[in-house]
């Protein structure tokens, strides 16, 4: 058994682990490691914790020291330096003519590498602009593209629930996520109203996407056959997913009429394994959609990681 503690170097960064060694450290506390970057400034995000060593391949690297009020300084000094270089980096693009988004910009807590995160449609030459910064900020320079979600993810902001952002607050990698999801929480495909900040699928539609995959296989699909307890037959109308509830259109001599059901009490041919019918219903929230947002939910389609 070996102990290990996480660190978080920026906001929404992804999580590295570290040998402790004897030093007494807790969550929310400063600490100074090495990287592969050099030197860093981190936080520590999670309690010192004992795991099996078979867990990890690689001998991790022992915590330098907690954070001194020097070090404290020295971190809040390149955060002041990191926004004054935005707007000195964003002129320096403009002036090349470069086709690129300057996204965030670090400093190494050592100072020996500023690194500039951009995003671009395509790949961008930016040897002459690497050359101009390092012109003025005197150290090692990189730039290093980064897709939409990334740049979100280091942005932060809320979201249409009115929460910080999921990618920015907690989340360490991102999840997949596809247009099944919300279909399967019978959700509007309307492009905003399923898609972030970042352009991109909301991660949440994860959240409860095995939920509803479960229930949503005990259940028969709108515009399906059903048997009814008094053995008449109804064509499913909608569907009450967490209620597990079936509204049918039953004809009755002349007159069509609405009931509802308990599923357990109707019979049908159930979904196969991979939760579809031999004879699928129509896509009804698509239907809805004008000929922009379709083309809008095909470019999220597309897009899906």
């Amino acid at each position: 058994m070996k102990t290990i503690i996480g660190v978080r170097f920026r906001t929404g960064g992804k999580v590295y682990y570290f040998d402790p060694g004897r030093l007494q450290i807790k969550k929310g506390d400063h600490v100074i490691v090495e990287t592969a970057r050099g030197v860093e400034y981190g936080t520590v995000v999670c309690d010192p914790k004992e795991i099996e060593d078979e867990k990890f391949s690689k001998e991790l690297k022992t915590v330098m020291r907690v954070s001194t009020e020097k070090d404290d300084e020295r971190d809040a000094e390149n955060r002041v330096k990191e926004k004054d270089a935005i707007p000195i980096a964003k002129e320096k693009i403009r002036a090349r003519g470069l086709e690129m988004k300057l996204i965030d910009v670090e400093y190494t807590f050592d100072r020996n590498k500023i690194v500039f995160y951009f995003t671009a449609d395509g790949r961008v030459d930016f040897r002459e602009l690497v050359k101009d910064l390092a012109g003025v900020f005197r150290t090692r320079i990189e730039l290093r593209q980064i897709g939409v979600r990334d740049a979100t993810k280091l942005l932060g902001g809320l979201g249409s629930c009115g929460r910080v952002l999921c990618c920015h607050s907690y989340m360490n990698d991102f999840i997949p996520v596809s247009i099944r999801m919300a279909k399967e929480q019978n959700l509007s495909l309307n492009p905003g109203k399923i898609s972030g900040m970042c352009g991109r699928l909301m991660c949440c539609l994860q959240y409860e996407a095995d939920t509803y995959a479960y229930l949503n296989k005990k259940l028969p699909r709108v515009g399906d056959e059903v048997i009814t307890p008094y053995n008449t037959t109804g064509v499913v109308q909608s569907v009450d997913v967490l209620r597990q509830r079936v509204q049918l259109i039953v004809e009755v001599g002349d007159e069509k009429e609405m009931e509802e059901y308990p599923v357990e009490e109707l019979k049908f041919t159930k979904r196969s394994k991979g939760g579809k019918n031999k004879k699928p219903g129509k896509d009804q929230n698509r239907e809805k959609l004008s000929k922009e947002e379709l083309k809008e939910l095909e470019k999220l389609e597309k897009s899906e990681d």
